[in-house]
């Protein structure tokens, strides 16, 4: 039988002792957080629980991905916010990556000017406060001209201090059997991709990856897209009056927000593509020209693939912090989930609640990130044999 004292000697005893007595005392601390939170909230009056999220919320909401109205609950404004700020957050996410990768690469570029410029944009836009860029982003969009003096950026977009207006597609039936069809077209491409993989491994040949892949891709919904006789037709907004009528839309504060977040998250991204490719060896390039490759091919085809495993973890945590950051939306009326969370707690007195929610919501979303990012970085990194 094991001496207690002999158990204790054991470095594996040890550490789950020290890990249960770590368990035990976060226990404490969070139970007294919570019973003296609760205590000191029944001795005011306050009422807790969520029971305020099945009543009428009473304000309305400015921009709404659903249909919402000032009689719907609580729990639907939080919805509400919530999409808000998925929305931005994914489109800032991709404009910041695209606009990231171009200013990463002009930093390498041998062109003087374009290499200075790119630098200059990095070292401003990083040192600028988000919040401060954002007041300046939407002070711009205020300072627009009217919608009867709008800028028309291109053509059929016009930009005005009521936001920027657009063409959408006219709906038909046909465009549901499109869109499906463009799903299950990914989808081949995807299966294409692995295999031109696995030839490529086995039989040391090229497969004609790249040109399959888009084939499958575009080809199936462009004939459904024939076959259904769904037309190709476009509501262009037009002026009417004092404002535009038709096409889509989206308001100064949306706008002002997605160039802000962005605008700054490109600038870190820039950095951490020009790392990851200069981590790369230079005799990767020098061997990319000895086999007659140009030099956007080199860069595609060589040193992207190998500079991923080197730009994809820091670049998780720059979608986080843009993610995390949409949250100063409230500065400038962009209503998403902290600014609809913030006026529910005005209204009902459930401020722990609130903020609960918005902690565990946005846990939720970081996870999710992080765990999606995790899995692309496996898949991306060099296996050694």
């Amino acid at each position: 039988m094991t001496n207690p004292v002999q158990a204790l000697n054991s470095a594996r005893v040890r550490g789950w002792l020290y890990q249960a007595l770590f368990l035990a005392c976060a226990l404490a601390v969070a139970w007294y957080l919570v019973s003296n939170t609760l205590t000191n909230l029944a001795t005011r009056g306050v009422a807790t629980g969520f029971g305020f999220l099945h009543r009428e919320a009473g304000f309305e909401i400015g921009e709404s991905l659903l249909s919402y109205s000032a009689s719907d609950t609580y729990l639907k404004a939080l919805v509400v916010g919530l999409l808000n700020t998925l929305a931005v957050s994914a489109a800032g996410v991709v404009l910041a990556t695209v606009l990231g990768v171009l200013i990463g690469i002009a930093r390498l570029s041998s062109n003087w000017m374009v290499n200075r410029f790119a630098t200059l944009y990095v070292e401003t836009i990083r040192n600028v406060p988000l919040l401060l860029q954002l007041v300046v982003w939407y002070t711009i969009m205020n300072r627009l001209p009217s919608p009867r003096e709008a800028l028309e950026v291109v053509p059929g977009i016009f930009l005005s201090n009521r936001g920027m207006k657009f063409p959408v597609l006219v709906e038909h039936a046909g465009h549901g059997w499109a869109l499906l069809a463009l799903i299950a077209g990914i989808a081949a491409a995807i299966a294409i991709v692995r295999h031109g993989r696995r030839h490529r491994e086995a039989t040391g040949k090229p497969f004609p990856t790249l040109p399959a892949a888009i084939a499958a891709v575009l080809l199936p919904p462009a004939l459904v897209f024939v076959a259904t006789g769904a037309p190709l037709a476009f509501d262009v907004p037009v002026l009417s009056g004092f404002n535009f009528e038709g096409g889509g839309s989206v308001t100064p504060e949306f706008t002002a927000l997605l160039i802000g977040l962005s605008v700054y998250t490109a600038g870190f991204i820039a950095e951490i593509v020009r790392s990851g490719i200069l981590a790369v060896p230079h005799g990767q390039t020098e061997a990319g020209l000895a086999l007659g490759l140009s030099p956007g091919k080199i860069l595609r085809l060589v040193i992207l693939p190998q500079a991923l495993r080197v730009i994809v973890p820091p670049l998780t945590s720059q979608y986080l912090n843009l993610t995390k950051n949409s949250s100063l939306a409230v500065a400038i009326g962009y209503p998403d989930l902290v600014s609809v969370s913030n006026t529910s707690a005005n209204q009902t007195g459930q401020v722990v609640e609130a903020v609960a929610m918005m902690m565990v919501v946005y846990l939720i979303i970081s996870l999710a990130i992080s765990g999606f990012m995790n899995w692309y970085n496996r898949r991306v990194a060099l296996v050694t044999r």
